[in-house]
């Protein structure tokens, strides 16, 4: 991205560079033929002054000497000798009568017609080929005075001709000539002299004139294309006296190829330039891109686990100072995460250490007081007897926080024998009763018409049974309901625990079966935990549902399993 930021105004300068240098060569070019061509039309304009001068200067000689007929006849033939142009002049009188002529024979020349000349002194008429193809034109001056009439000349224009041959621009540009009628008078292509009053038509050069002549301008510039598809610069520029058109023309090739040798070495600049610059914005990218990737790798291995993991980068830029940023930021990680350990200890000892105290202080006081009176009333034998039953039972509840504690640290061993579900329930309800009637609750029994079935351990889905219809007497206020149930969906078994108590916020029920996780006041937190877990080992499922202020309702879902075969012969 860098580097193309970097090339993009180097194209563009390359691009305007390239086409302002077109542009001024090609408008250079045609400032040169235009100036080509106005040197042209003032050659022309001068050359038929000159022929109009000496004409002038042979009437003024024939009209005011008296001269005879022999006398005119050898001034003209003198002329005639001294302007090689000049082919014949002939001296006409107002009616037109040929007065005399250097001619041996009658004159070929003739006076113009008046609608051709118009209010006009001079009249040219259209260039015509001679016997020996050369172009040639009459040239008419009217007088004036007391001896009114004309002077008439026929003029070669070889000269002329040759003039516009020998013009070249460069080394194949050159210059064409047009008459009145944008017939092509001379034409400075060797090949192209075939059209010179051959009465050729629509040829580039004869649009350019008639264009010209619409526009009444002085100059026209145009891009022309010659039949063999070259494009030429051409500029024409307008001859007022004859009203003649002079087109410079020269190939748009030689003309700028100057312009497209800079335009090479331009673009070879501008692309060396651009080679240097990616290059550069290659490696220099390459470096900064490295690094990021470094620093992207360190951050996996961080998410990983790999608290070790760090970056070394060098330079003194901003990407270095970021690299240590991160470093410093990972060691305090590794702190943090180090002192969150040591508090969630603390915190899970003191947990464990204030749940053992609730659970075990009860039991071990029991027998403490027990053990104290045993040693007063030692010879009652009854008391000993109940003696016996309370130090058993404390045991009992002694051992099984225990085996909790030991259940959370490696799964508990668990037989799979078909047993059914339903009177599971049953023995868990009559044992948790007594419990129900003095917290002056309702314990409702709700089985399946027809056994059910499931792969299992029967003490431990019994402790599931008992722990689940503890936790729901304990959260069930006085004149409640408790709700235990079996029933059959399909091929499986499902056993609800449904209370009426408070039921479980919803930011709390999420984790409700993590280790050491409990909503009550007190306690270890592990019951529904090792629930979850003989649940899961034994093939099934435990979920919760509960609204607060409303109750609380655990399923339990296990694949259906068949009836044991004691069972089935006993049927």
């Amino acid at each position: 991205m860098i580097a193309s930021a970097a090339i993009a105004p180097l194209l563009i300068y390359g691009y305007v560079s390239v086409d302002s240098l077109r542009n001024g060569v090609a408008q250079s070019a045609q400032a040169g033929n235009a100036a080509v061509a106005t040197q042209i039309s003032k050659r022309i304009a001068l050359y038929f002054d000159n022929n109009k001068r000496v004409l002038r200067s042979i009437a003024d000689q024939l009209q005011g000497t008296e001269l005879e007929g022999w006398q005119q006849k050898r001034v003209l033939t003198n002329h005639l000798l001294d302007f090689d142009e000049f082919r014949e002049i002939t001296l006409f009188d107002a009616a037109g009568r040929a007065l005399a002529t250097s001619q041996l024979t009658t004159p070929t020349v003739t006076v113009p017609d008046a609608t051709a000349v118009g209010d006009g002194s001079i009249y040219i008429a259209p260039p015509t080929l001679d016997k020996e193809n050369l172009p040639t034109t009459t040239m008419a001056l009217r007088l004036s005075g007391a001896h009114s009439g004309w002077i008439v000349a026929e003029i070669s224009l070889e000269a002329l001709w040759s003039a516009v041959d020998e013009i070249k621009v460069g080394e194949t540009g050159f210059a064409v000539l047009l008459d009145d009628r944008d017939t092509i008078l001379a034409h400075g292509r060797a090949d192209a002299k075939r059209l010179i009053a051959g009465g050729a038509t629509e040829t580039p050069e004869q649009q350019l004139a008639v264009s010209l002549r619409k526009a009444g301008t002085q100059t026209a510039a145009a891009v022309l294309k010659n039949a063999d598809g070259d494009r030429l610069f051409a500029v024409a520029t307008a001859v007022h006296i004859p009203d003649w058109t002079v087109i410079v023309e020269h190939p748009q090739k030689e003309a700028l190829a100057v312009a497209h040798a800079l335009e090479r070495q331009l673009l070879a600049a501008i692309g060396l330039a651009l080679l240097a610059t990616v290059g550069a914005g290659w490696l220099w990218g390459r470096s900064f891109i490295r690094r990021i990737f470094a620093l992207t790798r360190v951050t996996r291995a961080l998410a990983s686990g790999d608290m070790e993991a760090r970056v070394h980068l060098r330079g003194k830029d901003e990407i270095r100072q970021l690299g240590d940023s991160f470093n410093s930021m990972a060691d305090r990680l590794v702190q943090l995460q180090e002192e969150i350990r040591k508090q969630e200890r603390q915190v899970m000892f003191g947990r464990i250490a204030a749940g053992l105290v609730h659970d075990l202080s009860h039991p071990i006081q029991t027998i403490g007081n027990s053990c104290k009176l045993i040693q007063r009333i030692f010879d009652d034998a009854e008391y000993r007897a109940t003696f016996r039953q309370t130090v058993e039972r404390e045991l009992a509840t002694v051992k099984r926080v225990l085996e909790d504690l030991r259940n959370i640290a490696r799964p508990m061993p668990l037989e799979h024998f078909s047993i059914d579900a339903s009177a599971a329930l049953a023995e868990a309800v009559q044992t948790m009763a007594p419990l129900a009637e003095t917290a002056g609750l309702t314990l409702q029994l709700e089985l399946a018409h027809e056994p059910a079935f499931v792969e299992g351990d029967l003490f431990a889905i019994g402790r599931v049974h008992r722990n689940l219809i503890l936790n729901a007497i304990q959260a069930t206020a006085p004149g409640g309901l408790v709700i235990a149930a079996t029933e059959i969906v399909n091929d499986r078994v499902r056993i609800r625990i449904t209370d009426t108590g408070c039921g479980i916020p919803p930011d709390r029920i999420g984790p409700i079966f993590d280790d050491f996780v409990t909503t009550k006041r007190r306690g270890l937190g592990l019951g529904l935990a090792i629930s979850k877990k003989i649940v899961e080992q034994l093939g099934g499922r435990i979920s919760v549902t509960s609204q607060v202020g409303r109750g609380t309702v655990f399923v339990l879902d296990f694949p259906r399993a068949l009836a044991p075969r004691v069972a089935q012969i006993a049927g």
